[in-house]
């Protein structure tokens, strides 16, 4: 009852809050489901963007440090974030997609089986999107109904999490003996892992690179990694797992959105272990606003005279706007 559930969200480091509002929006079309700040670092933006209603295991977000250098791609990191898509003609749609929009792609390739279509972003953020073509694992969550990408080509959530790292062994110890994590293949220096129901929702792939210099966190690169707990009791649970094992852990965390705790069990590498819930939709927020404002959790909303100033303000309202879907030659309901 507290294994973990695959993957809970992705938190990353942007340049340019403003220009990664523009790319996930109007390119990615993923819903922006909360604009707030760094519960630890108040004048730094965190914005989450997710699926239609902002569930579990579909949420990418950013931190926009100010006067972070760039990070440098390397060894122990972090090193691509997946995303779900519905299918291998889905892959193709993106391909256009991309095209139209300028956004650096490796085209459409294979990996374990599974087709995949690497790109990054502005700030050379590493993703890739991955087709759910016959996907039995972890349910996906619903696309943002009101967005720019229609819905049988959008993206439905966080996909296969890629690990690179120095020592193998090591990573594969912390993931098989201590997240119970199960060793599905191997394709040359890469090692597939999941955990759960399985699938392109709980899987991590560990590449092992012996010749790279350690990574170097900055703008492009991810800050974290989550995984999916259901409550507070599983979150409890993990809390003594790690604890017993001897790993460094930061204790309890209530986030509001979401209740977690954090730990660093490889070198330069952080999980963080978040509950399903309470969620994004709540007393400051309905469906039809979600990201609009500039939320506070409870704790900070005394303070916000204080805190609005720290950070420039950013028109994220697309309640009153509508979009159109954008097919690039496919035609509705394709999916063939």
């Amino acid at each position: 009852m507290y294994e973990l559930k695959g993957l809970h969200h992705i938190t990353a480091i942007t340049s340019s809050a403003e220009k990664n509002y523009e790319f996930f929006t109007y390119v990615l079309g993923m819903r922006l489901v909360k604009k707030t700040v760094n519960q630890d670092d108040i004048q730094t933006y965190h914005l989450f963007f997710a699926d239609d209603e902002g569930n579990p295991g579909t949420d990418m977000t950013f931190f926009d440090f100010p006067g972070v250098p760039k990070g440098s791609k390397g060894t122990n990191d972090i090193s691509r974030t997946g995303f779900r898509v519905p299918s291998d003609r889905a892959l193709e749609y993106w391909v256009k997609r991309f095209d139209h929009y300028g956004v650096k792609h490796r085209g459409i390739q294979k990996q374990f089986g599974v087709k995949v279509l690497p790109f990054e972003d502005f700030d050379e953020q590493q993703y890739q999107l991955i087709s759910d073509e016959n996907d039995t694992g972890v349910a996906p969550g619903t696309p943002w109904k009101k967005g720019p990408v229609p819905e049988e080509f959008a993206i439905r959530g966080l996909g296969t999490l890629m690990l690179r790292v120095s020592d193998a062994e090591r990573m594969k110890a912390v993931l098989t003996q201590v997240l119970s994590f199960r060793e599905v293949t191997k394709e040359g220096q890469e090692t597939l892992f999941e955990v759960g129901e399985g699938g392109n929702g709980a899987r991590v792939i560990v590449e092992l690179s012996t010749f790279l210099p350690p990574a170097r966190q900055g703008y492009g690169s991810v800050h974290h990694a989550a995984f999916r707990v259901e409550d507070r009791e599983a979150l409890d649970h993990w809390t003594e797992k790690i604890e017993a094992v001897g790993f460094p852990i930061s204790g309890y965390v209530d986030r509001f959105y979401f209740e977690s705790l954090y730990s660093r069990m490889y070198p330069n590498i952080l999980f963080e272990f978040a509950t399903d819930g309470p969620g994004f939709i709540d007393y400051q927020e309905d469906y039809e606003t979600l990201g609009e404002t500039l939320a506070l959790p409870p704790a900070f909303e005394p303070h916000r005279d204080q805190i609005e100033p720290l950070v420039r303000p950013i028109d994220t309202v697309r309640s009153t706007k509508h979009f159109e879907k954008e097919y690039f030659g496919f035609e509705p309901g394709d999916k063939v």
